[in-house]
């Protein structure tokens, strides 16, 4: 290798944001020389060269400083920030992976160039089976196998069910509509824009969609949508929107939380409350929160059913990618103004 020293930027947490969207003052990005050469890498590790970062909502609850909601363990300051990723293997101290190995890494720092354990190398990614990289982040990926979880695993869909997606357009809703679909459910999601409320309909298949921020009433909205009830309703944004729809359950009704990203920005204590929960006793109603790491003991079956439907053609995805490192602040914002349409990941140079 002709070039054994780099300098690599990285993404660091300067200062916690308690509320809001992280700014310049919270991240920060700076250098660090790093050496390519393979005697200066620990045995059991490689030097990876990041390919494309994946951008998701649950990165914001890490930036608080505060344990609560998702529970996942806070960025620690000064210390470079992760993400799901897709690197090119660089140098390798594991008989597992040589040179020029494409690789997926759930805890990848956001850097040009890291240094890793292998161990968290969790699969290798052949480039040449025709399937675009940036979909092992996404149909193939968390946003995949959470929408997956969510319809398949909890809500027990069953032909002719009604079924509400929130956050319809963005990376989980996208599935999460096409796979209830698949499932021979009448299908209606709420987004951000008109523009999302044509992508749904005409490219994900949706039976119906509106643009919620249109809506001055959520209960008039979701009489008109379902005037049989919801079944099911896959929820990715809480707030008003759960409270509305807990008003047009149906009886024995499943609730999948996935997410509910409309609070994500706020202290808890600032959050929207939920008024109407009695409706969940008298519906005799199933609402369950998930995280997809409890279920990895069946990402064998989403993967094969996931890429059955794939090569067939039966489920599409949407991206919005952004070009390089610097552009993660950015991308990282644009989850909470509903800019982005459908995965958000990030490019890197090569």
């Amino acid at each position: 290798m002709a070039t054994t020293v780099v300098e690599s930027k990285e993404w660091y947490m300067a200062a916690y944001a308690p509320e809001g969207v992280p700014t310049s003052d919270h991240l920060k990005l700076r250098s660090v020389t790093l050496s390519l050469a393979g005697d200066s890498i620990p045995d059991g590790h490689a030097i990876v060269q990041t390919l494309f970062i994946s951008v998701d909502p649950y990165q914001r609850t890490r930036m608080t400083g505060m344990q609560d909601g998702l529970y996942f363990s806070q960025f620690n300051l000064d210390e470079v920030i992760t993400a799901f990723s897709i690197g090119r293997v660089i140098q390798s101290k594991d008989n597992n992976y040589k040179e020029g190995d494409i690789v997926l890494n759930p805890f990848s720092p956001i850097a040009d160039y890291c240094v890793v354990p292998s161990e968290l190398l969790i699969r290798k990614i052949d480039p040449t089976s025709g399937v675009p990289l940036p979909d092992y982040l996404s149909s193939l990926g968390v946003p995949g196998f959470a929408a997956w979880v969510g319809i398949e695993v909890l809500g027990e869909p069953k032909a002719g069910s009604n079924v509400f997606v929130s956050a319809a357009a963005g990376a989980v809703g996208m599935y999460a509509g096409q796979l209830a679909k698949l499932k021979c459910c009448r299908v209606v999601g709420s987004t951000g824009s008109d523009e999302k409320v044509k992508l749904i309909k005409d490219d994900f298949g949706y039976d119906d969609a509106f643009n919620y921020k249109k809506e001055t009433d959520l209960d008039a909205a979701l009489s008109k949508y379902f005037p049989d009830g919801i079944d099911i309703y896959f929820d990715n944004v809480g707030g008003e929107m759960l409270e509305a729809v807990l008003n047009h359950i149906n009886k024995h009704a499943r609730i999948p939380i996935c997410g509910m990203i409309s609070q994500y920005k706020k202290k808890w204590t600032d959050r929207d409350g939920v008024r109407n929960l009695l409706n969940m006793v008298g519906k005799e109603i199933k609402m369950e929160g998930f995280l997809v790491g409890s279920y990895l003991d069946r990402f064998g079956d989403f993967a094969k059913e996931m890429e059955s439907y794939i090569k067939e053609g039966k489920i599409s995805s949407k991206y919005t990618i952004y070009h390089g490192i610097e552009s993660y602040l950015e991308s990282l914002g644009s989850l909470f103004t509903s800019t982005n349409i459908g995965k958000v990941v990030i490019e890197f140079k090569s």
